[in-house]
């Protein structure tokens, strides 16, 4: 056990292969979702249609989250696409919750205006009324996907992430060799965008708290060096290179720190801060048990990282400001790869469940472990910003695929390359700042 963990580390990617970037969407959702309906939105403008079907996005938003059953087009009595029109009868009728109507208007060469609102059925009274002005075509799923967010918020008091973005690392064999890319996409796979490409293998990318920039680990020039990237302009510049080992970059809550690891050539790994600005590094950890994996809490007060100081891997915290490590976790024989939910109160790890590496969340108050995924090489969990749902890697047969699933391990979501192939390190994105 203790050598898969060694492996772990020291090898990450290397055995990446095949990817796609185009994912597919399968969902496994709650047994009785909420009854929904999304009407089409109305269409004010010069061409005969609009340039997005904002409510096909808003409808798969809300039906890919598992919580929501949106009804078909066949199954609506009336099609209105003001509220003045609705009729709540006929709504009640289909047997439905909440109705949602909505219209995009053309107000210029590229200019549009997009509104909607939500109505409780049973309540038989507007939730939510929109509008959003100066909507480009470039910019209209990225709006359809705020109005999915606010639906979502209103009727389950849980923070939308459908304008959230994810990046991942993807493999794939070229000649002799493998092209190894970083890609970001929305989170429904949609707008997938090439950050990083190269020979030689990128793992441990990381967002920015700003969303803006994403660190990561390349092995150009076949040595580790820890890279920071800026998403908007491709700039890039490399913050550390010593020599052995560099690696598992996590930005500090304000942006301006990476806590990392670093080992020299003998092997032994320790967690350091290193300031972004100056490249000063601060050393958190002098065991010589091997310690990586450093992620902050997200008031930055302290850092949990994985290390087998124990005797076999187990996650600890030491104050960021340095101190003497403590254990946090103690059920099993093997938990790894902490990862802090954005709320503070839950922390996710890969945990030895039987045998099988899977993803499992520990309530800090109460310690209560709970695993959440079921296959057997799980990795890499992140969450996503509103702390209810974690991304991770599995396996599906020899190829890597991406899944997520809810806090409470009730819905779940499987992400498959279209094509086949690997794809693996995903990394949820903070919260768009508008």
């Amino acid at each position: 056990m203790l050598n898969r963990f060694r492996t772990i580390v020291l090898l990450g990617l290397f055995a990446a292969s095949t990817a796609n970037a185009d994912l597919v969407i399968d969902v496994q959702g709650i047994a009785q979702p909420t009854p929904v309906a999304i009407v089409p939105f109305g269409w004010e403008g010069q061409s005969a249609s609009m340039p997005l079907d904002v409510s096909q996005v808003v409808t798969d938003d809300l039906r890919r989250s598992g919580r929501f059953d949106p009804i078909g087009e066949d199954k609506m009595l009336q099609k209105p696409t003001d509220g003045a029109d609705v009729d709540f009868q006929d709504w009640s009728f289909v047997g439905v919750e909440a109705v949602v109507v909505g219209t995009v208007e053309q107000t210029g060469d590229d200019q549009y205006t997009l509104q909607f609102q939500l109505f409780d059925v049973f309540g038989r009274r507007q939730l939510v009324g929109y509008r959003m002005p100066r909507v480009t075509r470039a910019t209209m799923r990225g709006a359809a996907h705020r109005v999915a967010d606010m639906i979502y918020e209103k009727l389950t008091g849980i923070k939308g992430v459908f304008g959230t973005r994810v990046a991942y690392v993807t493999a794939k064999q070229q000649g002799n060799g493998r092209l190894y890319s970083l890609i970001v996409s929305d989170q429904d796979g949609y707008n997938e965008h090439t950050v990083m490409e190269s020979r030689d293998p990128i793992m441990s990318p990381a967002w920015s708290p700003d969303s803006r920039q994403l660190a990561y680990v390349s092995f150009e020039g076949s040595r580790s060096s820890i890279w920071v990237q800026t998403l908007r302009t491709g700039n890039r510049f490399r913050v550390s290179a010593d020599p052995g080992i560099n690696g598992a970059p996590s930005f500090s809550p304000d942006g301006r720190k990476l806590v990392v690891t670093l080992g020299g050539v003998d092997g032994n790994l320790d967690i350091f801060v290193l300031d972004i600005n100056s490249k000063r590094k601060t050393r958190l950890t002098t065991h010589r048990a091997i310690d990586t994996e450093g992620s902050w809490s997200p008031d930055g007060d302290y850092v949990y990282f994985t290390s087998d100081r124990s005797g076999g891997p187990q996650v600890y915290r030491v104050a960021a400001a340095g101190g003497t490590p403590e254990r946090v976790t103690f059920e099993g024989s093997y938990n790894a790869r902490p990862r802090l939910s954005p709320d503070g109160n839950k922390l996710a790890m890969v945990h030895n469940d039987r045998g099988n590496y899977r993803i499992a969340v520990m309530d800090l108050e109460h310690r209560d472990l709970l695993v959440l995924s079921t296959g057997r090489q799980d990795e890499s969990p992140s969450f996503a910003p509103n702390s209810d749902i974690l991304i991770y890697a599995t396996r599906q047969g020899r190829n890597g695929v991406l899944e997520t699933v809810s806090a409470d391990g009730l819905i779940r979501q499987k992400l498959v390359p279209r094509v086949g192939g690997d794809v693996r390190e995903p990394v949820w994105s903070p919260f768009p700042r508008f």
